[in-house]
Protein backbone atom coordinates (compact mmCIF):
# COMPACT_ATOMS: atom_id res chain seq x y z
CA UNK A 1 0.00 0.00 0.00
CA UNK A 2 1.37 3.36 -0.75
CA UNK A 3 1.60 5.94 1.77
CA UNK A 4 -0.27 9.19 1.11
CA UNK A 5 1.92 12.39 1.90
CA UNK A 6 -0.85 15.85 2.54
CA UNK A 7 0.12 18.45 1.00
CA UNK A 8 1.31 21.55 3.10
CA UNK A 9 -1.28 23.62 3.68
CA UNK A 10 -0.65 27.00 2.32
CA UNK A 11 -1.48 28.56 5.35
CA UNK A 12 0.80 26.54 7.79
CA UNK A 13 3.12 27.23 5.07
CA UNK A 14 3.88 30.56 6.93
CA UNK A 15 2.87 29.65 9.81
CA UNK A 16 6.57 30.48 12.13
CA UNK A 17 7.00 29.43 15.24
CA UNK A 18 7.56 29.99 17.61
CA UNK A 19 4.45 32.61 17.57
CA UNK A 20 4.02 35.78 19.30
CA UNK A 21 1.33 33.91 21.85
CA UNK A 22 3.57 30.79 22.77
CA UNK A 23 6.68 33.86 23.26
CA UNK A 24 4.51 35.64 25.75
CA UNK A 25 3.30 32.65 27.97
CA UNK A 26 7.30 31.04 27.70
CA UNK A 27 9.30 33.49 30.18
CA UNK A 28 12.70 31.85 28.62
CA UNK A 29 11.40 33.11 25.01
CA UNK A 30 10.54 36.01 26.48
CA UNK A 31 13.24 36.93 28.02
CA UNK A 32 15.41 36.05 24.97
CA UNK A 33 13.16 38.25 22.55
CA UNK A 34 13.44 41.22 25.59
CA UNK A 35 17.31 40.98 25.05
CA UNK A 36 17.55 40.70 21.55
CA UNK A 37 15.39 44.10 21.38
CA UNK A 38 17.61 45.62 23.37
CA UNK A 39 21.15 44.61 22.06
CA UNK A 40 19.76 45.78 18.45
CA UNK A 41 18.36 49.32 19.52
CA UNK A 42 21.59 49.91 21.52
CA UNK A 43 23.39 49.23 17.87
CA UNK A 44 21.08 50.85 15.99
CA UNK A 45 21.80 54.20 17.70
CA UNK A 46 24.95 54.94 16.36
CA UNK A 47 24.05 53.19 13.01
CA UNK A 48 21.47 55.28 12.55
CA UNK A 49 23.41 58.66 13.51
CA UNK A 50 25.84 57.87 11.13
CA UNK A 51 23.44 57.38 8.31
CA UNK A 52 21.73 60.68 9.12
CA UNK A 53 24.90 62.15 8.93
CA UNK A 54 25.07 60.77 5.33
CA UNK A 55 21.86 61.73 4.51
CA UNK A 56 23.24 64.96 5.63
CA UNK A 57 20.35 65.66 7.73
CA UNK A 58 19.96 66.02 11.67
CA UNK A 59 20.62 62.95 13.88
CA UNK A 60 17.66 63.21 15.31
CA UNK A 61 15.94 62.34 12.31
CA UNK A 62 17.57 59.16 11.69
CA UNK A 63 16.66 57.56 15.00
CA UNK A 64 13.05 58.65 15.08
CA UNK A 65 13.07 57.06 11.83
CA UNK A 66 14.29 54.12 13.29
CA UNK A 67 11.86 53.67 16.25
CA UNK A 68 9.08 54.74 14.03
CA UNK A 69 9.81 52.24 11.17
CA UNK A 70 10.83 48.83 13.84
CA UNK A 71 7.46 49.81 15.61
CA UNK A 72 5.46 49.89 12.52
CA UNK A 73 6.88 47.11 10.60
CA UNK A 74 6.65 45.18 13.74
CA UNK A 75 2.81 44.93 12.90
CA UNK A 76 3.26 45.50 9.50
CA UNK A 77 5.58 43.31 7.67
CA UNK A 78 5.64 39.80 6.70
CA UNK A 79 8.65 38.50 7.98
CA UNK A 80 8.73 38.25 11.85
CA UNK A 81 12.51 39.24 13.86
CA UNK A 82 13.51 41.50 10.55
CA UNK A 83 14.60 44.81 11.84
CA UNK A 84 13.63 47.73 10.01
CA UNK A 85 15.22 51.18 10.22
CA UNK A 86 17.07 54.12 8.61
CA UNK A 87 19.78 53.08 6.40
CA UNK A 88 23.14 53.63 4.57
CA UNK A 89 21.33 52.35 1.41
CA UNK A 90 18.43 54.64 1.27
CA UNK A 91 20.49 57.57 2.69
CA UNK A 92 22.90 57.53 0.01
CA UNK A 93 20.16 57.71 -2.58
CA UNK A 94 18.02 60.33 -1.07
CA UNK A 95 21.01 62.89 0.35
CA UNK A 96 21.01 64.81 -2.99
CA UNK A 97 17.31 66.19 -1.99
CA UNK A 98 18.44 67.06 1.18
CA UNK A 99 21.57 69.05 0.43
CA UNK A 100 19.90 70.66 -3.22
CA UNK A 101 16.12 71.27 -1.88
CA UNK A 102 15.91 71.77 2.17
CA UNK A 103 14.15 69.43 4.30
CA UNK A 104 10.35 70.37 3.02
CA UNK A 105 11.60 68.12 -0.38
CA UNK A 106 13.53 65.34 1.50
CA UNK A 107 10.32 64.51 3.28
CA UNK A 108 8.32 64.48 0.85
CA UNK A 109 10.15 61.91 -1.33
CA UNK A 110 10.56 59.79 1.57
CA UNK A 111 6.69 59.84 1.46
CA UNK A 112 6.47 59.87 -2.22
CA UNK A 113 9.11 56.57 -2.09
CA UNK A 114 6.71 55.10 0.60
CA UNK A 115 3.56 55.23 -1.70
CA UNK A 116 5.43 54.09 -4.59
CA UNK A 117 6.65 50.42 -2.39
CA UNK A 118 3.02 50.17 -2.09
CA UNK A 119 1.98 50.67 -5.40
CA UNK A 120 4.94 48.19 -6.24
CA UNK A 121 3.62 45.57 -3.40
CA UNK A 122 0.49 46.01 -5.26
CA UNK A 123 1.58 45.15 -8.84
CA UNK A 124 3.27 41.86 -7.48
CA UNK A 125 6.72 42.81 -7.58
CA UNK A 126 7.65 40.38 -4.12
CA UNK A 127 6.99 37.47 -6.20
CA UNK A 128 9.80 38.84 -8.83
CA UNK A 129 11.91 37.49 -6.39
CA UNK A 130 12.00 33.99 -7.50
CA UNK A 131 14.11 34.71 -10.79
CA UNK A 132 17.04 35.83 -8.11
CA UNK A 133 19.71 32.57 -8.44
CA UNK A 134 20.97 30.73 -5.53
CA UNK A 135 24.57 32.12 -6.48
CA UNK A 136 23.28 35.95 -6.77
CA UNK A 137 21.65 35.23 -3.34
CA UNK A 138 25.37 33.72 -1.86
CA UNK A 139 27.05 37.05 -3.72
CA UNK A 140 24.55 39.53 -1.77
CA UNK A 141 25.37 37.94 1.37
CA UNK A 142 28.76 37.71 1.14
CA UNK A 143 29.10 41.40 -0.08
CA UNK A 144 26.81 42.82 2.67
CA UNK A 145 29.28 40.52 5.04
CA UNK A 146 31.89 42.61 3.93
CA UNK A 147 30.27 45.95 3.77
CA UNK A 148 29.51 45.32 7.45
CA UNK A 149 33.32 44.83 7.92
CA UNK A 150 34.38 47.17 6.11
CA UNK A 151 32.39 50.26 7.79
CA UNK A 152 33.93 49.55 11.09
CA UNK A 153 37.35 51.12 9.51
CA UNK A 154 36.08 54.58 10.29
CA UNK A 155 35.85 53.36 14.17
CA UNK A 156 39.41 51.70 14.06
CA UNK A 157 41.78 53.96 12.00
CA UNK A 158 43.44 57.40 14.23
CA UNK A 159 41.66 56.31 17.11
CA UNK A 160 43.47 56.10 20.37
CA UNK A 161 45.82 52.88 21.30
CA UNK A 162 43.01 51.63 23.87
CA UNK A 163 40.20 51.00 21.18
CA UNK A 164 42.09 48.12 19.72
CA UNK A 165 42.29 46.01 23.01
CA UNK A 166 38.65 46.67 24.15
CA UNK A 167 37.88 45.19 20.68
CA UNK A 168 39.64 42.46 21.50
CA UNK A 169 38.34 41.75 24.36
CA UNK A 170 34.60 42.28 23.18
CA UNK A 171 35.05 39.70 20.36
CA UNK A 172 36.66 37.49 22.78
CA UNK A 173 33.45 37.76 25.64
CA UNK A 174 31.01 37.03 22.17
CA UNK A 175 33.25 33.94 21.28
CA UNK A 176 33.49 32.37 25.03
CA UNK A 177 30.10 33.63 26.68
CA UNK A 178 27.58 31.18 24.43
CA UNK A 179 29.80 28.31 25.59
CA UNK A 180 28.65 29.56 29.46
CA UNK A 181 25.46 30.31 29.10
CA UNK A 182 22.94 31.46 26.21
CA UNK A 183 20.36 32.58 28.11
CA UNK A 184 21.44 36.58 27.93
CA UNK A 185 23.14 37.66 24.28
CA UNK A 186 26.64 37.68 24.16
CA UNK A 187 26.61 40.94 22.33
CA UNK A 188 24.76 42.92 25.54
CA UNK A 189 27.35 41.38 28.02
CA UNK A 190 30.18 42.52 25.63
CA UNK A 191 28.56 46.01 25.58
CA UNK A 192 27.36 46.06 29.11
CA UNK A 193 31.15 45.03 30.35
CA UNK A 194 33.34 47.41 28.10
CA UNK A 195 30.95 50.26 29.52
CA UNK A 196 31.60 49.54 32.72
CA UNK A 197 35.22 49.32 32.25
CA UNK A 198 35.11 52.42 29.98
CA UNK A 199 33.75 54.21 33.01
CA UNK A 200 35.25 52.91 35.70
CA UNK A 201 38.87 53.13 34.65
CA UNK A 202 38.17 56.08 33.08
CA UNK A 203 39.38 55.28 29.17
CA UNK A 204 39.34 58.28 27.10
CA UNK A 205 38.29 55.91 24.03
CA UNK A 206 35.20 57.37 21.38
CA UNK A 207 31.63 57.11 22.71
CA UNK A 208 28.22 56.81 21.18
CA UNK A 209 27.70 60.12 22.46
CA UNK A 210 30.98 61.85 20.10
CA UNK A 211 28.64 60.78 17.22
CA UNK A 212 25.89 63.41 17.24
CA UNK A 213 23.58 64.94 19.95
CA UNK A 214 20.76 62.62 20.81
CA UNK A 215 17.25 64.13 20.63
CA UNK A 216 15.38 65.31 23.71
CA UNK A 217 11.38 64.87 22.96
CA UNK A 218 9.14 62.98 20.93
CA UNK A 219 8.76 62.98 17.37
CA UNK A 220 6.18 65.76 15.68
CA UNK A 221 3.94 64.85 13.29
CA UNK A 222 5.56 66.89 9.82
CA UNK A 223 3.47 67.97 6.82
CA UNK A 224 6.54 68.87 4.13
CA UNK A 225 5.58 72.79 2.76
CA UNK A 226 6.07 71.88 -1.02
CA UNK A 227 3.84 73.33 -3.47
CA UNK A 228 2.11 70.37 -5.17
CA UNK A 229 2.55 70.84 -8.73
CA UNK A 230 4.01 68.67 -11.75
CA UNK A 231 7.41 70.73 -11.04
CA UNK A 232 8.01 69.20 -7.43
CA UNK A 233 7.30 65.86 -8.78
CA UNK A 234 9.91 66.10 -11.12
CA UNK A 235 12.20 67.11 -8.16
CA UNK A 236 11.61 64.23 -6.40
CA UNK A 237 9.88 61.61 -8.59
CA UNK A 238 13.53 59.91 -9.82
CA UNK A 239 14.97 60.16 -6.12
CA UNK A 240 11.57 58.57 -4.75
CA UNK A 241 11.33 55.93 -7.34
CA UNK A 242 15.13 54.81 -6.58
CA UNK A 243 14.53 54.69 -3.02
CA UNK A 244 11.14 52.33 -3.46
CA UNK A 245 12.95 49.93 -5.35
CA UNK A 246 16.59 49.73 -3.76
CA UNK A 247 14.63 49.76 -0.33
CA UNK A 248 12.03 47.00 -1.42
CA UNK A 249 15.27 44.93 -3.19
CA UNK A 250 17.23 45.21 0.43
CA UNK A 251 14.17 44.58 2.27
CA UNK A 252 12.85 41.47 0.57
CA UNK A 253 16.87 39.77 -0.18
CA UNK A 254 17.25 40.34 3.74
CA UNK A 255 13.71 38.73 4.52
CA UNK A 256 15.24 35.78 2.09
CA UNK A 257 17.87 35.72 3.96
CA UNK A 258 16.16 34.98 7.22
CA UNK A 259 13.78 32.60 5.41
CA UNK A 260 16.87 30.15 5.10
CA UNK A 261 18.53 31.13 8.46
CA UNK A 262 15.41 30.06 10.13
CA UNK A 263 14.44 27.11 7.94
CA UNK A 264 10.50 28.96 7.50
CA UNK A 265 8.69 31.27 5.22
CA UNK A 266 7.64 34.54 4.89
CA UNK A 267 4.93 36.65 3.18
CA UNK A 268 7.16 38.85 0.46
CA UNK A 269 4.06 40.92 -0.48
CA UNK A 270 3.24 41.80 2.66
CA UNK A 271 6.32 43.00 3.66
CA UNK A 272 6.65 44.96 0.60
CA UNK A 273 3.57 46.45 1.81
CA UNK A 274 4.92 47.31 5.05
CA UNK A 275 7.75 48.46 4.06
CA UNK A 276 5.83 51.14 1.95
CA UNK A 277 3.83 51.90 4.86
CA UNK A 278 6.70 52.55 7.31
CA UNK A 279 8.18 54.76 5.20
CA UNK A 280 5.32 56.92 4.92
CA UNK A 281 4.82 56.58 8.90
CA UNK A 282 8.07 57.70 9.04
CA UNK A 283 7.79 60.74 6.66
CA UNK A 284 4.84 61.69 8.33
CA UNK A 285 6.78 62.02 11.48
CA UNK A 286 9.82 63.54 10.31
CA UNK A 287 11.82 60.78 9.77
CA UNK A 288 14.38 60.00 6.70
CA UNK A 289 12.66 56.46 5.53
CA UNK A 290 14.83 53.37 5.53
CA UNK A 291 14.35 49.51 5.05
CA UNK A 292 15.25 46.27 6.31
CA UNK A 293 19.03 46.31 8.21
CA UNK A 294 21.04 42.91 7.17
CA UNK A 295 23.64 43.71 10.45
CA UNK A 296 20.91 44.62 13.10
CA UNK A 297 19.19 41.35 12.03
CA UNK A 298 21.66 39.09 11.57
CA UNK A 299 22.23 40.65 15.72
CA UNK A 300 18.55 39.85 16.40
CA UNK A 301 18.67 36.00 14.51
CA UNK A 302 21.43 35.04 14.03
CA UNK A 303 23.29 36.50 17.45
CA UNK A 304 20.43 36.76 19.73
CA UNK A 305 18.65 33.86 18.56
CA UNK A 306 15.40 35.97 18.33
CA UNK A 307 12.39 34.55 16.29
CA UNK A 308 9.61 36.78 16.65
CA UNK A 309 8.04 40.02 16.08
CA UNK A 310 7.96 41.18 19.73
CA UNK A 311 11.84 41.80 19.22
CA UNK A 312 11.72 44.20 16.35
CA UNK A 313 8.87 46.13 18.19
CA UNK A 314 10.91 45.95 21.40
CA UNK A 315 14.12 47.20 19.10
CA UNK A 316 12.12 50.36 18.21
CA UNK A 317 10.30 50.85 21.97
CA UNK A 318 13.86 50.48 23.79
CA UNK A 319 15.34 52.56 20.95
CA UNK A 320 13.40 55.86 22.05
CA UNK A 321 13.41 54.81 25.67
CA UNK A 322 17.18 55.04 25.52
CA UNK A 323 17.86 57.99 23.50
CA UNK A 324 14.96 59.85 25.48
CA UNK A 325 14.91 58.63 29.21
CA UNK A 326 18.52 57.17 29.60
CA UNK A 327 20.64 59.31 26.86
CA UNK A 328 23.56 60.13 29.55
CA UNK A 329 23.83 56.40 29.70
CA UNK A 330 23.91 55.62 26.32
CA UNK A 331 26.34 58.52 25.50
CA UNK A 332 29.13 56.83 27.13
CA UNK A 333 28.78 53.18 25.40
CA UNK A 334 32.59 53.13 23.95
CA UNK A 335 32.23 52.79 19.88
CA UNK A 336 34.84 49.26 20.55
CA UNK A 337 31.86 47.57 21.78
CA UNK A 338 29.38 48.08 19.08
CA UNK A 339 32.68 47.85 16.91
CA UNK A 340 32.98 44.34 18.52
CA UNK A 341 29.66 43.57 18.06
CA UNK A 342 29.14 44.34 14.02
CA UNK A 343 32.62 42.65 13.16
CA UNK A 344 30.87 39.18 14.91
CA UNK A 345 28.34 39.55 12.79
CA UNK A 346 30.19 40.19 9.53
CA UNK A 347 32.39 36.82 10.24
CA UNK A 348 28.32 35.06 11.25
CA UNK A 349 26.82 36.92 7.98
CA UNK A 350 30.18 35.90 5.86
CA UNK A 351 29.15 32.11 3.70
CA UNK A 352 32.26 30.49 4.43
CA UNK A 353 31.22 27.34 2.74
CA UNK A 354 30.94 28.96 -0.67
CA UNK A 355 34.80 30.06 -0.69
CA UNK A 356 35.64 26.43 0.63
CA UNK A 357 38.59 25.09 -2.50
CA UNK A 358 36.22 21.89 -2.60
CA UNK A 359 32.98 23.83 -2.88
CA UNK A 360 34.73 26.37 -5.94
CA UNK A 361 36.00 22.59 -7.57
CA UNK A 362 31.96 21.15 -7.53
CA UNK A 363 30.53 23.98 -8.61
CA UNK A 364 30.11 25.45 -13.07
CA UNK A 365 32.41 28.50 -13.33
CA UNK A 366 29.38 30.41 -14.41
CA UNK A 367 28.07 29.98 -11.19
CA UNK A 368 31.01 31.08 -9.56
CA UNK A 369 31.42 33.85 -11.93
CA UNK A 370 28.26 35.28 -11.16
CA UNK A 371 28.89 34.92 -7.41
CA UNK A 372 31.96 37.13 -7.50
CA UNK A 373 30.70 39.66 -9.62
CA UNK A 374 27.95 40.28 -7.18
CA UNK A 375 30.03 40.55 -4.58
CA UNK A 376 32.51 42.91 -6.46
CA UNK A 377 29.99 45.23 -7.77
CA UNK A 378 27.85 45.30 -4.50
CA UNK A 379 31.36 46.40 -2.74
CA UNK A 380 32.91 48.54 -5.33
CA UNK A 381 29.49 50.69 -5.42
CA UNK A 382 28.48 50.50 -1.84
CA UNK A 383 24.98 49.84 -3.58
CA UNK A 384 23.23 46.10 -2.78
CA UNK A 385 20.43 47.11 -5.77
CA UNK A 386 23.38 47.75 -8.57
CA UNK A 387 25.24 44.61 -7.38
CA UNK A 388 22.25 42.31 -7.55
CA UNK A 389 21.17 44.03 -10.47
CA UNK A 390 24.25 43.03 -12.15
CA UNK A 391 24.57 39.73 -10.41
CA UNK A 392 21.26 38.86 -12.18
CA UNK A 393 22.13 40.32 -15.40
CA UNK A 394 25.55 37.88 -16.06
CA UNK A 395 23.13 34.86 -14.36
CA UNK A 396 20.80 35.39 -17.57
CA UNK A 397 23.69 35.98 -19.88
CA UNK A 398 25.45 32.97 -18.71
CA UNK A 399 22.94 30.80 -18.34
CA UNK A 400 21.57 31.86 -21.94
CA UNK A 401 24.72 31.23 -23.42
CA UNK A 402 24.83 28.01 -22.16
CA UNK A 403 21.60 26.89 -22.74
CA UNK A 404 22.71 27.82 -26.43
CA UNK A 405 24.81 25.22 -26.57
CA UNK A 406 22.25 22.10 -26.18
CA UNK A 407 20.99 22.96 -29.49
CA UNK A 408 22.06 20.17 -32.03
CA UNK A 409 21.17 19.84 -35.79
CA UNK A 410 21.77 16.26 -37.55
CA UNK A 411 21.41 15.63 -41.25
CA UNK A 412 20.44 12.11 -42.72
CA UNK A 413 19.76 11.18 -46.11
CA UNK A 414 16.33 9.46 -46.63
CA UNK A 415 17.05 6.83 -49.20
CA UNK A 416 13.23 5.62 -48.70
CA UNK A 417 12.09 8.33 -50.24
CA UNK A 418 10.20 8.57 -53.58
CA UNK A 419 12.36 11.53 -54.69
CA UNK A 420 15.85 12.72 -53.71
CA UNK A 421 15.41 13.89 -50.09
CA UNK A 422 17.59 15.05 -46.88
CA UNK A 423 16.03 15.01 -43.56
CA UNK A 424 17.26 17.38 -40.97
CA UNK A 425 16.68 16.70 -37.31
CA UNK A 426 16.87 20.12 -34.83
CA UNK A 427 17.03 18.76 -31.39
CA UNK A 428 17.27 21.07 -28.47
CA UNK A 429 15.24 24.35 -27.07
CA UNK A 430 14.95 27.57 -29.46
CA UNK A 431 15.28 30.56 -28.16
CA UNK A 432 17.16 33.76 -29.51
CA UNK A 433 20.69 32.70 -27.77
CA UNK A 434 20.40 29.23 -29.44
CA UNK A 435 18.23 29.91 -33.00
CA UNK A 436 20.94 33.01 -33.92
CA UNK A 437 23.07 30.18 -35.32
CA UNK A 438 20.35 27.92 -36.53
CA UNK A 439 20.69 28.94 -40.25
CA UNK A 440 24.52 27.98 -40.54
CA UNK A 441 23.35 24.43 -39.70
CA UNK A 442 21.83 23.89 -43.39
CA UNK A 443 23.99 22.56 -46.78
CA UNK A 444 21.78 24.94 -49.23
CA UNK A 445 23.55 24.22 -52.25
CA UNK A 446 24.44 20.27 -51.88
CA UNK A 447 21.29 19.27 -50.28
CA UNK A 448 18.54 18.07 -53.04
CA UNK A 449 15.01 19.32 -54.19
CA UNK A 450 13.21 17.90 -51.25
CA UNK A 451 14.07 19.00 -47.65
CA UNK A 452 12.22 18.03 -44.14
CA UNK A 453 13.39 19.11 -41.29
CA UNK A 454 11.78 17.32 -38.13
CA UNK A 455 10.93 19.71 -34.96
CA UNK A 456 9.99 16.74 -32.62
CA UNK A 457 12.67 16.61 -30.51
CA UNK A 458 12.73 20.63 -30.21
CA UNK A 459 10.61 23.91 -28.74
CA UNK A 460 10.37 27.33 -30.06
CA UNK A 461 10.15 30.03 -27.60
CA UNK A 462 10.44 33.11 -29.32
CA UNK A 463 9.76 35.22 -32.53
CA UNK A 464 14.28 35.18 -33.14
CA UNK A 465 13.76 31.11 -33.61
CA UNK A 466 10.39 31.88 -36.15
CA UNK A 467 12.66 34.34 -38.47
CA UNK A 468 15.22 32.28 -38.09
CA UNK A 469 13.18 29.30 -39.74
CA UNK A 470 11.71 31.58 -42.38
CA UNK A 471 15.43 32.62 -43.44
CA UNK A 472 16.48 28.68 -43.93
CA UNK A 473 12.78 28.32 -46.11
CA UNK A 474 13.56 31.42 -48.02
CA UNK A 475 16.81 30.38 -49.03
CA UNK A 476 16.03 26.97 -49.87
CA UNK A 477 12.98 28.51 -52.08
CA UNK A 478 15.58 30.46 -53.71
CA UNK A 479 17.46 27.66 -54.77
CA UNK A 480 14.35 25.92 -56.06
CA UNK A 481 14.09 23.25 -53.52
CA UNK A 482 11.34 22.51 -51.35
CA UNK A 483 11.20 22.35 -47.82
CA UNK A 484 8.67 20.31 -44.78
CA UNK A 485 8.58 21.48 -41.36
CA UNK A 486 7.01 18.22 -39.33
CA UNK A 487 7.07 17.36 -35.51
CA UNK A 488 6.15 20.45 -34.54
CA UNK A 489 4.37 20.08 -31.22
CA UNK A 490 0.94 22.02 -30.28
CA UNK A 491 2.68 25.27 -28.85
CA UNK A 492 5.19 25.52 -30.72
CA UNK A 493 3.09 25.02 -34.21
CA UNK A 494 0.90 27.52 -33.02
CA UNK A 495 3.77 30.13 -32.55
CA UNK A 496 5.00 28.77 -36.07
CA UNK A 497 1.78 29.26 -37.50
CA UNK A 498 0.95 32.75 -36.08
CA UNK A 499 4.18 34.45 -36.56
CA UNK A 500 5.62 32.55 -39.56
CA UNK A 501 5.91 35.19 -42.59
CA UNK A 502 5.12 38.38 -41.07
CA UNK A 503 8.65 39.02 -39.55
CA UNK A 504 10.85 40.41 -42.32
CA UNK A 505 13.11 37.27 -42.80
CA UNK A 506 14.61 36.49 -46.04
CA UNK A 507 14.20 40.18 -47.44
Amino acid sequence: MTDVIPVQDPKSRYRIEPTVMQALRSPRLLTREVLAGLVVAIALIPEAIAFSIIAGVDPRLGLFSSFIMAVAIAFLGGRPAMITAATGAIALVIAPVAREYGMDYFIATVLLGGAIQIVLAALGVAKLMRFIPRSVMVGFVNALAILIFVSQFPQLIDVPWLVYPLVVIGLLIMYLMPRLTKVVPAPLIAIVLLTAAAVVFGLSVPTVGDQGELPRSLPELFIPNVPLNVETLSIIAPYAAAMAIVGLLESLMTAKLVDEITDTHSRKTREAFGQGAANILSGAFGGMGGCAMIGQTMINVKASGARTRISTFLAGVFLLILVLALGDVVAVIPMAALVAVMIVVSVATFDWHSVRPSTLKRLPKSETAVMLITVAITVWTHNLAIGVGAGVLAAMVLFARRVAHFVSVTRATDREASVPTVRYTVDGELFFASSNDLTTQFAYTHDPERVVIDMSHSHIWDASTVAALDAIQTKYEHLGKRVILEGMNEATSQMHGRLSGGLGAGH
